[in-house]
This record gives structure tokens, sequence and C-alpha cells, in this order.
């Protein structure tokens, strides 16, 4: 039981960390893979849970899905976010 308590604490570490990168990074294209990886933090957290229909749902459309529909919606913009001038 330890192991889990370990895993999951982790996974919730991995998933702010990501979160926080995907946020604060000019690159859109590395916050994309972030906000993946959030996303697939969070389906290794519902498998813990026992919750494997919901983690499978999470990964299909979270990780897989919604990151595919981010990376050709990428391709047709710039990669790098601008700068605000003030």
């Amino acid at each position: 039981m330890l192991i889990l308590g370990g895993i999951t604490f982790l996974c919730v570490v991995l998933m702010v960390v990501a979160a926080y990168f995907a946020i604060k990074t000019n690159d859109l294209l590395s916050s994309v893979i972030a906000s993946s990886t959030v996303s697939l933090m969070a389906s290794v957290l519902f498998l813990i849970l026992q919750a494997p229909d919901v983690a499978m749902t999470e990964a299909a459309i979270g990780a897989g899905l919604s990151t595919f529909v981010f990376l050709i919606a990428l391709r047709k913009t710039e990669r790098f976010e601008r700068e605000e001038e003030q």
C-alpha cells in the first residue's frame, strides 16, 4: 500500500509541474506536450483509483485525441507565442 501512495504522490507532483510548465512556457509545442502529460498522469491516477474505464477514456481522449487536435492547430499557426509589448 505504501508503494501506491508513493506512485500517487509522484503522479500528482508530475501533474502540477507539467501544468505549471504548460502555462509559463512560450513554446506552444512544449505547452501541448505538457498538457498531454497532465492528462496522461490523470489517467494513471484513475487506474490507481480502480476506475479503468475512466482511465482508458482519459488516455484516449485527453492524452490522445486532444493532443492530436492541438498539434494540427499548432501546425497551422506559429509555434512560439509572441511577447506583449507595453
